[in-house]
């Protein structure tokens, strides 16, 4: 593994903790001479990881689509930062040049990031490791409704069980060196038509 993209609010939310995880995962990035991927923002959690990592020597890149340059305040102190036409170009660039993910506190836009991580895994587009940096329990409702759905008959056990869970980076890292995704076809009910 060379990069890690993370996935992570544009906001610094509500609690100092969130900083504090991505002072933390940063720290374990730069330790394990892990480069960051990441949306390119200077503000909230995205500029306190980035600077947090920058800070310790470690590479930092970005990637930001031009429409959010000004509204994101793009970073200009990276590493490299791409600047791209489009949210789809964004996300096609951060899956390309990294080898995991890692969705820590966010909104919206952080969902969207990780559940097309998700998709593109159970469907064998990538094999790359992911997981849920659950700063404080921030995941807790999000994995139960992921076991909701995989009861309910939606999602595979095994393709539910491909999202790595944790408080801890060290964990994550540790677990995504180690990662073997399921070998598991696409579950699809298949009924034959009268």
């Amino acid at each position: 593994m060379k990069r890690i993209c993370v996935f992570l609010g544009s906001n610094p939310g509500t609690r100092e903790s969130y900083g504090l995880a991505a002072e933390a995962l940063a720290e374990v990035l730069v330790e394990n001479g892990l480069g960051l991927v990441y949306g390119g923002s200077n503000v909230g959690l995205m500029g306190r990881l980035a600077n947090a990592v920058l800070e310790r020597g470690g590479e930092v890149i970005g990637v930001i689509p031009e429409a959010l340059v000004q509204k994101e305040v793009a970073h200009d102190g990276l590493t490299d930062q791409h600047i791209v036409a489009s949210m789809h170009d964004r996300k096609a660039l951060m899956a390309q040049l990294a080898d995991g993910f890692v969705a820590m506190p966010g909104g919206i836009g952080t969902l969207e990031e990780l559940f097309e991580i998700f998709t593109w895994a159970q469907l064998g587009f990538h094999r790359k490791p992911f997981a849920l940096y659950n700063v404080e329990g921030y995941y807790d409702l999000l994995t139960d409704f992921l076991n909701h759905i995989s009861a309910e008959g939606f999602v595979m056990p095994a393709h539910r069980d491909m999202i790595i869970v944790s408080g801890d980076p060290g964990n994550i890292i540790t677990r995504f060196a180690v990662y073997e995704p399921p070998v598991v076809d696409k579950w699809i009910e298949r009924r034959s038509k009268l």
